[in-house]
């Protein structure tokens, strides 16, 4: 089979017979796909470095009966550390977890691979709070998943001032009259409002560069979290790693 060259990140790694490896990689153009690294885990191997967790890099593969191969790897980014900080790899560990969960095999993932290289690189080389970066990464992985709430008006009466509620189940802004008859709406201050509208537009580059603070971050978190796990029927909780 034709050799041909891929970005990607390792999603997760396991033993494969005494020497190989079987990994899950996410890629812009083929989605997550499965690739085996044969004689990864000699000492001397090539394609060690490259072909751990988290690694970002470029791989020479070809194409198997039901997996890739992996012929070569040039690493770009592994994310060092994450692997020395625990309460950094749990979050990373935490995020990991989700993007496999909503990506499939030939899929374009360029937008998630993106965002999910901007995040690790956030916990890896910042002290930003961590909590703060998973609630930022939910919400603009909905957004990119389609479900990106309205954020310009109230999503009941179109009203486009006073919007002090964010209501869950119809997806967004409402005002103070249609926030109060809602149940499912949660009211926030002008400074959470201020995060969701950045999360929401900001360049992906861009995506981390702000901050808030005390109640606003709490309201934040609290939006993120229900919304998410309200959209993706499915509460994602933090877990210890050991």
């Amino acid at each position: 089979m034709a050799n041909q060259k891929i970005s990607g990140i390792i999603l997760s790694e396991h033993n494969l017979g005494d020497f190989d490896k079987m990994l899950t990689m996410l890629t812009p153009g083929l989605g997550k796909i499965s690739c085996v690294a044969k004689g990864s885990r000699r000492p001397k191997s090539s394609l060690l470095a490259g072909t751990q967790m988290f690694c970002f890099g470029e791989y020479m593969v070809y194409k198997g009966t039901s997996t890739y191969h992996i012929n070569s790897v040039e690493p770009i980014e592994i994310f060092y550390n994450l692997r020395t900080d625990l309460d950094k790899l749990k979050y990373a560990v935490h995020i990991n977890k989700i993007v496999q969960d909503v990506t499939h095999e030939n899929q374009n993932c360029y937008n998630i691979l993106q965002l999910l290289l901007n995040t690790l690189y956030t916990i890896s080389e910042t002290d930003k709070d961590l909590d703060f970066v998973l609630s930022v990464f939910k919400l603009r992985l909905l957004c990119i998943l389609g479900f990106t709430p309205n954020i310009r008006e109230c999503v009941s009466c179109k009203e486009k001032e006073e919007l002090e509620f964010f209501s869950i189940k119809d997806d967004g802004f409402k005002c103070k009259i249609c926030g109060k008859q809602d149940t499912s709406a949660l009211s926030i201050n002008k400074s959470t409002k201020t995060a969701i509208i950045y999360t929401i537009t900001a360049p992906a580059k861009k995506l981390y560069l702000f901050n808030i603070k005390d109640e606003a971050l709490e309201e934040f978190k609290l939006i993120s979290k229900i919304y998410f796990d309200q959209k993706l029927e499915k509460e994602y909780k933090l877990e210890e790693l050991f």
